[in-house]
């Protein structure tokens, strides 16, 4: 459900002088058209390598399943690899693996991917299988059993028996966001998996995976004229479907400090998971929001890492996320996250005034040109480390077509980036960083818990 995607140092920095000398003058290639059953088409070709990527993605995620029935959307992905009556079970697999290729999915708050590579001569029989199980599911109450254990063993091995069981990715924002569709743990809970019924997994299937909410991108070794036949070929007869208006889940920023301790069975120090609510997507502030994550918490060099972990010895480590995906990737409210373990010497409240601290030097001071210009530098590497990839293209592709209406942001945010001032790092620093902004959450081993209750009891 939850990925990461890493890149070697010598790719990276090949990437990062690349991208410091062509970000004006590299365009990815974006053809684009909409089949007459809504299904919008993207085609990258790419001619390096005769392989291709594929990503189906369809705007449905964790804010549009059902109530009481959180990790629906989740459970459903897990369902689309089940099968259908025309292509049972393990054939997907046969078709993509047996060849050489990979598949995978994922779920997010606003969108659910399907995602492919494999050597070119297999893309008909990939387009098949996704048309296929666009169509319709395999639909059995032994499959959805099993899915239901599936999934309710994931959350036990990556959530219930982890150190720290994800609380920076999923408690905080249920701490963070007022309404449910932001709120609910994407995962689910035991009980609403268990009731999820055969009649819930048709009506989701028929109101959100018609062609007419999907987007299909294909990048690599194919032209546009061919990747559009294939696609009228394989999806053009797929009826849409009518698909629910979502509800309103839309929200302003926090306008009081939200607070919350945990206890941690299997943690062996503290952690703390501090979050403020970002700007909307498209917002002219999301540019300079991404360059102060990068600035405040992106890794070695910054302000968090130098000042918390180096130079006070206060955290161990510094991570930062942005809700579940990326500084990109939403299309409604989400968190800027930061995640650390800190030492058991120290408090929360102190470990959250030196970032306060960090930050009001950004508002007071805004960013030194040699550093503003390095965290730019870094950001466009990491951008296009990201679509060299065809698989990772594709998927960025789909996504940003899925989430802006038009794939051909994928050239627009270079522009956007290298564009960010010092005055806008610090508007955004001030307007969204601020403490009433701020849900936090502090996690303790229960041993540092306990310790105190027993001093206390003693006479």
């Amino acid at each position: 459900m939850y990925k990461k995607h890493s890149f070697s140092l010598l790719f990276a920095g090949l990437a990062l002088s690349f991208s410091a000398q062509a970000a004006d003058s590299w365009q990815v290639p974006v053809h684009s058209k909409q089949l007459p059953n809504g299904l919008t088409v993207l085609v990258s070709p790419d001619h390096s390598s005769p392989t291709v990527g594929v990503s189906v993605v369809y705007k449905v995620g964790m804010r549009l399943e059902p109530k009481d029935r959180t990790g629906f959307a989740h459970l459903f992905e897990h369902l689309m690899f089940q099968g259908t009556p025309t292509a049972p079970k393990g054939v997907f697999d046969k078709v993509i693996t047996g060849g050489g290729g990979n598949n995978n999915g994922s779920t997010r708050a606003d969108f659910t991917n399907y995602i492919e590579t494999a050597p070119a001569s297999a893309l008909e029989s990939i387009l098949w299988l996704e048309a296929d199980r666009m169509k319709t599911l395999d639909f059995n109450a032994a499959t959805l059993k099993n899915q239901q254990d599936v999934v309710k063993e994931e959350i036990r091995v990556n959530v219930q028996n982890q150190p720290y069981g994800g609380f920076m990715w999923i408690d905080i924002g249920g701490l963070a966001f007022e309404k449910w569709e932001n709120n609910h743990d994407g995962y689910g809970s035991f009980k609403d998996l268990e009731n999820a019924s055969l009649d819930d997994v048709r009506a989701f299937h028929r109101d959100y995976y018609g062609p007419n909410n999907a987007v299909l991108a294909i990048s690599g070794d194919i032209t546009p004229a061919k990747g559009f036949a294939l696609a009228q070929q394989y999806f053009g007869a797929i009826p849409k479907r009518p698909t629910p208006a979502p509800s309103d889940f839309s929200e302003g920023l926090n306008t009081a400090e939200k607070r919350l301790q945990q206890s941690d069975k299997l943690a062996q120090v503290p952690a703390i998971a501090a979050a403020w609510k970002m700007p909307e997507r498209g917002s002219k502030d999301q540019p300079a929001f991404a360059v102060l994550g990068e600035l405040l918490a992106g890794g070695d060099a910054s302000r968090f890492y130098q000042g918390l972990v180096k130079g006070r010895e206060l955290a161990l480590n510094v991570e930062s996320l942005y809700g579940l995906t990326s500084v990109w990737e939403y299309d409604g409210p989400t968190i800027f996250t930061v995640f650390a373990l800190y030492k058991p010497t120290t408090t929360a409240d102190v470990l959250l005034a030196a970032m306060d601290e960090e930050i009001a030097k950004v508002v007071k001071n805004g960013v030194d040109d040699a550093t503003l210009k390095r965290i730019k530098t870094r950001l466009l590497a990491d951008w296009y480390n990201g679509l060299e990839s065809f698989l990772s293209r594709a998927d960025t592709l789909a996504k940003l077509q899925t989430l802006w209406g038009d794939a051909n942001v994928v050239n627009q945010i270079p522009g956007w980036i290298e564009a960010v001032t010092s005055a806008d790092v610090q508007r955004v620093a001030k307007t969204y960083l601020t403490v009433a902004n701020r849900s936090v959450i502090d996690r303790k081993p229960v041993a540092m818990l306990a310790a105190p209750a027993e001093a206390t009891a003693k006479p």
